[in-house]
């Protein structure tokens, strides 16, 4: 008899872990790509963004570009960018992950001497799919802290779900530990270090994908997009578009659009 109620309390918690099972499928980050100035459509996807504090592109319509680095290792190409980026008065936000602290320290502090964000991208570059709350919280708390200790910025605000995979729990995890969960709109394959096509390559994949609003992501081990940068910020600009960093991008999600206008 003990063994049958056993057996059925078992199969009734079963029956009760089976949603939470279910809405906790993962996904890989992906859009369908329009062309032509459009930005692209993202699905179900937007919605569960929408859901969790999370974004991909501003769609205000405003001819804005958010210019975003992944850093998950140094190749040599960072400094340069950075070059670029003093020269053309441009903001960027960079998501590291703790291996690039540890190892990119003089980087790491000039990028907050010269303006630009230092967003999270993770201690490990683990799959959050795959984490628990706490877990996450410590893959984040290791990345805040060690930047903390080398420089002055002191809090990080933006995180780059790492490999672009998450759940609506790994965004909400995120969120309610005070970071928007920041994808991308305009992206290519251009982290393949062994396999760059020169910077016209670069330069051409942007070009035509861009649109307003446009969060970009770029990586900074590809020589092609240190090479090209400059050409792109010069020509995107002839173009009627501005730089601003993302955040003036999370003003813009809480201010009205008057008071916005007074932030870089």
């Amino acid at each position: 008899m003990n063994k049958i109620i056993r057996s059925f309390i078992c199969s009734f918690i079963l029956v009760l872990l089976l949603p939470t099972i279910t809405s906790a499928q993962s996904y890989g980050w992906g859009f369908q790509k329009r062309g032509e100035g459009l930005p692209p459509i993202a699905g179900t996807y937007e919605n569960i963004l929408q859901q969790n504090n999370g974004y991909f592109y501003d769609p205000s319509g405003e001819k804005v570009l958010y210019l975003t680095f992944d850093n998950g290792y140094e190749q040599g190409y960072t400094d340069q960018v950075l070059d670029v980026l003093k020269e053309k008065e441009v903001p960027a936000t960079f998501f590291v992950t703790g291996h690039y602290v540890e190892s990119s320290e003089e980087l790491i502090q000039r990028m907050v001497q010269e303006g630009h964000i230092v967003g999270n991208h993770s201690w490990s570059h683990a799959d959050f799919t795959t984490l628990g709350k706490e877990e996450i919280k410590e893959e984040l708390r290791k990345v805040e802290e060690a930047v903390a200790n080398i420089s002055t910025q002191q809090s990080m605000s933006f995180l780059r779900p790492p490999r672009g995979t998450f759940t609506p729990e790994s965004l909400s995890a995120a969120s309610e530990l005070g970071y928007a969960n920041m994808f991308w709109s305009l992206a290519y394959v251009d982290w393949e270090t062994n396999n760059q096509k020169g910077w016209k390559h670069s330069y051409e994949q942007v070009m035509k994908q861009v649109h307003p609003g446009a969060i970009m992501l770029l990586h900074a081990v590809s020589s092609d997009n240190a090479e090209a940068l400059s050409h792109l910020i010069d020509d995107l600009r002839e173009e009627g578009y501005t730089f601003k960093s993302l955040n003036y991008f999370m003003r813009k999600q809480m201010l009205p659009e008057p008071f916005v206008k007074d932030f870089g």
